[in-house]
């Protein structure tokens, strides 16, 4: 393998470019003492949930917690099912399945997403939320499942872990369905230094249920009257990423732009990912397809650029799905994207020259 000469992401590089204004920030809360719900919490979630367009946001310890914490809104639990897509991060499911519930999945379309009609399919007497994914960055189409969940009753929590500041027909992701979940991982577009998640919803009811189950059920200091969790964002995180939040369009611009190269580019060589009028995608990866996924992957290691596979093992046929009772062939779409995908390099900090070596290599691949 060559000197690597474009990284998949740079998180290092995004931090020596932020130093000067995150360190200040830092080193005000490690001066205050305020370490748990400090006033950058409140400050934060204010600031996000004006990003998103949501009435109500809350931090939470991580995106995982946040998707654990809407399906207890819900009082999803033993006997209840869950539909999301099988195609994610395994958090979209284990989370259903620590809340006591069981996973159902429904095929997605090609744009990654799930795929409304699929969802139709398994609804059954058991069901009791739905769960898009918003992959990619790119909003899954919340017009059909939202109309889905209303004539059937059902609850809608967005994992809208890739896909901070992301917009379906103008609204934020986040804010379209009964609850939002984001993940504020360090590979994330908005992210923390560790593990970090915020919520989102315009119901106030849920609001105030949420505020009492991430502090342990707690009324006030002395008053318990749920049984709660803890799952907290840190005020030194918030602090840092009220700096972030600073830059969140100006990074999601560049995303865009880098992912509007890359399609223009290599659209002739592989299959790329394109929007659609209503959507507007934040790219928290830029994922091509090709049938010669692996030997391309290895073509461009060869060369110094690293990409990544998300995910190359489905979530029904992983070891832990398999008292599921789902078989290979269940998903078709999924399984077929699976064995083709391949995530370019893609962040704001990436230069110019850099996504021209990708596209150089990616070409040279091809004969061109």
């Amino acid at each position: 393998m060559s000197e690597i000469r474009v990284k998949y992401i740079d998180i290092p590089l995004q931090f020596s470019q932020l130093r000067a204004e995150i360190m200040p920030k830092v080193e005000e809360v490690l001066a205050s003492g305020n370490y748990i719900l400090g006033p950058a919490v409140a400050e934060f979630e204010e600031r996000f949930a004006h990003l998103c367009g949501s009435k109500f946001a809350l931090g939470v310890a991580d995106g995982s917690d946040a998707l654990f914490l809407a399906l207890k809104v819900f009082g999803v639990g033993p006997g209840d099912e869950v539909i999301t897509a099988p195609n994610s991060f395994l958090a979209s499911a284990w989370t259903i399945v620590a809340a006591g519930a069981r996973p159902v999945f429904a095929d997605v379309r090609e744009d990654f997403n799930i795929d409304p009609e699929q969802i139709e399919k398994v609804i059954s007497p058991h069901t009791k939320a739905i769960m898009p994914v918003h992959l990619t960055g790119r909003p899954a189409d919340m017009g059909p499942i939202m109309d889905i969940a209303r004539r059937r009753g059902l609850a809608v929590v967005e994992d809208a872990a890739q896909a901070v500041a992301a917009r379906y027909r103008g609204k934020g992701v986040g804010a379209i369905g009964d609850i939002g979940c984001f993940s504020l991982h360090p590979l994330k577009n908005l992210n923390a230094a560790g593990d970090a998640g915020v919520m989102t919803t315009n119901n106030e009811d849920y609001y105030k249920l949420l505020l009492k189950l991430r502090n342990h059920g707690l009324k006030n200091r002395d008053e318990c009257e749920v049984w709660g969790f803890n799952s907290r964002l840190d005020t030194v995180q918030a602090a840092l990423l009220n700096v972030k939040l600073n830059h969140i369009e100006a990074w999601t611009n560049k995303l865009r732009e880098v992912a509007g190269v890359y399609r223009a580019a290599l659209a002739s060589y592989v299959k790329v990912p394109t929007d659609q009028e209503h959507e507007y995608s934040v790219y928290h990866t830029f994922i091509i397809q090709t049938d010669r996924r692996n030997e391309l992957r290895d073509h461009l290691l060869a060369r110094g650029v690293e990409t990544k596979i998300h995910y190359p093992i489905p979530i029904h046929l992983q070891e832990c799905a398999r008292e599921l009772g789902y078989n290979r062939g269940d998903f078709p779409v999924t399984e077929r994207q699976s064995s083709r995908i391949l995530s370019l390099p893609i962040y704001p900090e990436i230069t110019d020259r850099q996504v021209s070596i990708v596209i150089e290599e990616v070409k040279k691949f091809f004969g061109a």
